[in-house]
């Protein structure tokens, strides 16, 4: 009996050696972020993972922020779709009319029984990926709203005072004509120019990008993004592209590194543009708020947030989704918030992560970098100023990115470029609501 006994206790212990514990479940995360962002997006998914042993963040860059809508969008289809999916604001609307293919945040908390507060959110941000209920559709992850950033030095260098007024478009080209007469070869550069320059442009200023307030209230929208005040703007930029004191690089942020490089004095471009100029600029340099045009009625009003957001996609199951929510309140909670807020430029998606940066003295030893939830939150947004929803916009801003630069070469008005993109615009937009209906 005893050696009965002995065989099957040392059964019973190998039975336990050979049989792994519990593997934690895998959640996909696609994203689009390289560099410092990569590094700070992959330090988050690292702690996460190292804070529980249930579920395991896997995170993939999939490209810009176009590829990873359309690695998406193509996974899905053949049934391989990722859990998390960012998508940049503008492919907000494309995400909101695919129906079946997203599992609404809302809906994934409370499946998970997850403690999820919506009014915890900056309402500015949360009202982007909301319904009009106020029930959440995807999680504000990286948010963030247009700023100008000053190299002091050429300013210096130029005979031009650091601390001059920069607040209009007006005194920005006194500037520029200052930084050029000292022979400054990059006066003034800029990224991501068509949601700085027009989209921005025009929640700065009050004035409507398309009727229907934006595309919030209807499929049946029209761009009209043509009007007085962008022409304005866009034929001044043109104006300065032709006397060498705008200098395009490029649609995207291939201006940043002129700037960072301290080749450009003057650079509009995220506030989430912050945590590479930080890194890397070897000048003095300064955060501004977004400049606006003197004499405009009712301006500034609000500017509006780019960066993106986390959509769940569908078709995975319920221990799965439970991985997510936890993931997705990791990524909420105050800490990481405040401390993703602080490193990067991006807005802090909560009003407590807020409230802890101010507490924490980080606005007051940074200068600037409280500008951005400045803009966002100084007025409340309008119908003009809350932000876009607009079917195909990524291919809408193409044509936008290509009839400004038949601006900035020279090779037609500001006019002619807008009364073009915005005709070519609406043909993409008919097309999208003949889709969706």
């Amino acid at each position: 009996m005893k050696g009965l006994y002995l065989g099957s206790a040392m059964l019973a212990s190998l039975t336990m050696l050979a049989t792994p514990a519990a593997a934690a479940t895998e959640i996909q995360w696609w994203h689009a972020f390289t560099g410092r962002l990569g590094e700070l997006l992959a330090e988050q998914v690292e702690q996460f993972n190292a804070s529980q042993s249930d579920h395991v963040v896997v995170a993939t860059h999939k490209g810009n922020y176009s590829e990873t809508l359309n690695a998406g969008i193509a996974a899905f289809r053949a049934g391989e779709q990722p859990h998390m999916l960012m998508v940049f604001e503008v492919g907000t609307a494309t995400m909101m009319a695919a129906k079946g293919a997203i599992k609404p945040v809302h809906e994934v908390m409370a499946g998970a029984g997850a403690a999820f507060d919506p009014d915890a959110y900056l309402g500015p941000v949360k009202g982007y990926y909301t319904t009009t209920g106020g029930e959440m559709l995807s999680l504000p992850y990286n948010s963030s709203t247009p700023v100008l950033y000053v190299n002091r030095d050429a300013l210096k260098g130029a005979g031009l005072d650091p601390d001059m007024d920069l607040s209009t478009w007006q005194a920005v080209g006194g500037a520029l004509d200052a930084l050029k007469a000292a022979g400054h070869a990059c006066p003034m550069t800029t990224a991501w120019q068509s949601w700085i320059h027009l989209e921005n442009l025009s929640a700065w200023h009050n004035v409507p990008f398309a009727t229907k307030e934006n595309g919030f209230a209807g499929l049946d929208t029209e761009l009209v993004f043509n009007g007085p005040v962008q022409v304005s703007h866009i034929q001044a930029m043109g104006d300065w592209a032709k006397e060498g004191k705008f200098v395009y690089a490029g649609r995207r942020n291939e201006g940043g590194a002129n700037f960072r490089a301290g080749d450009c004095a003057l650079f509009t471009e995220s506030s989430a543009g912050y945590a590479g100029v930080k890194a890397e600029a070897k000048f003095d340099f300064e955060i501004r708020p977004l400049p606006y045009w003197g004499g405009v009625e009712g301006a500034p009003q609000n500017t509006i947030i780019g960066g993106a957001s986390i959509w769940v996609l569908s078709g995975h199951d319920a221990e799965e989704y439970n991985g997510v929510a936890a993931f997705l309140n990791f990524l909420s909670s105050t800490e990481v918030q405040a401390r993703w807020h602080q490193n990067t430029g991006y807005l802090p998606i909560t009003l407590a992560a807020a409230e802890k940066t101010r507490a924490e003295g980080f606005y007051d030893a940074n200068s600037g970098t409280e500008i951005a939830g400045q803009q966002m939150t100084a007025k409340a947004p309008t119908g003009n100023s809350k932000g876009l929803r607009l079917g195909s916009f990524d291919q809408i801003r193409g044509i936008i990115d290509e009839e400004l630069e038949a601006v900035w070469a020279g090779n037609k008005t500001a006019q002619q470029a807008l009364d073009s993109a915005v005709e070519r615009g609406n043909a993409l937009l008919r097309r999208f609501e003949q889709a969706n209906r």
